[in-house]
């Protein structure tokens, strides 16, 4: 699925984000990963981990944890061929912070 507009973007392998900064997460939905790839959530994290608050004047000066949770398409450590949901939950949430 791809489309001019919106938040998909590949069509045999496919990333779908959804969310705001200013709500209470933000996501990514990865489709077409074949099964039985290794991958952890300290893997993801790390890379996360690069863009976080307070390195660089491009980041946000805000203190947020940014720790991702895997919700779907990844058991023990690898892939199960089904789309695999990512979600990185807000705690410090100020939408005044984005007007």
């Amino acid at each position: 699925v791809s489309s001019e507009y919106g938040s998909s973007f590949g069509k045999i392998f496919s990333i779908t984000t959804f969310g705001e900064s200013h709500g209470a997460g933000i996501g990514v939905i990865v489709d077409g990963c074949p099964p039985e790839l290794p991958i952890t959530v300290e893997e993801i994290q790390a890379e996360l981990n690069r863009r976080k608050p307070g390195q660089s004047k491009l980041t946000t000066p805000r203190k947020e944890d940014d720790t991702v949770e895997i919700l779907s398409g990844v058991v023990d450590g690898v892939t199960t061929g089904a789309p695999i949901a990512m979600l990185v939950r807000n705690k410090d949430q100020r939408s005044g912070d984005y007007s």
